[in-house]
């Protein structure tokens, strides 16, 4: 059993060095509002208000701050309209269809595991 200071290799090498940005990239894709932002993008191009919307719970600062994190690792892709006021759509990218796939069958897995989380974590409070 490894100790807190020892590390388990990844089952794949990773290049080194790329643990710090391995970590970053992880943090962004793994935050609660970049999941649900990519699975509600998923469905196609939508308008920041329709996000807004669809995503309970979410400030705008947030949503904002979200998809500009979200272009900026080539997720998600702003499209400006010129209309007035102008227009602005948000749609995943090719990698960030890619993640969606991915988060999908995470999303599944919770889906069929919950039942045995919450009696995990019943067994183990009523230990504690």
């Amino acid at each position: 059993m490894p100790t807190s200071t020892t590390m388990l290799p990844f089952r794949n090498a990773h290049p080194e060095g790329s643990g710090p940005l391995l970590r970053e990239i992880l943090g962004r894709i793994g935050d609660k509002w970049s999941v649900i932002v990519i699975c509600q993008l998923d469905g196609g191009p939508a308008r920041f208000n329709q996000l807004k919307r669809a995503v309970d719970g979410i400030t705008q600062r947030m949503l904002s701050a979200t998809l500009r994190h979200l272009e900026r690792d080539g997720l998600v892709t702003r499209t400006v309209y010129p209309t007035v006021p102008p227009a602005v759509e948000y749609e995943l990218t090719a990698s960030g269809h890619n993640l969606h796939e991915i988060l999908y069958a995470l999303v599944g897995w919770t889906d069929n595991n919950a039942d045995g989380v919450q009696i995990a974590r019943a067994e183990y409070d009523r230990r504690q």
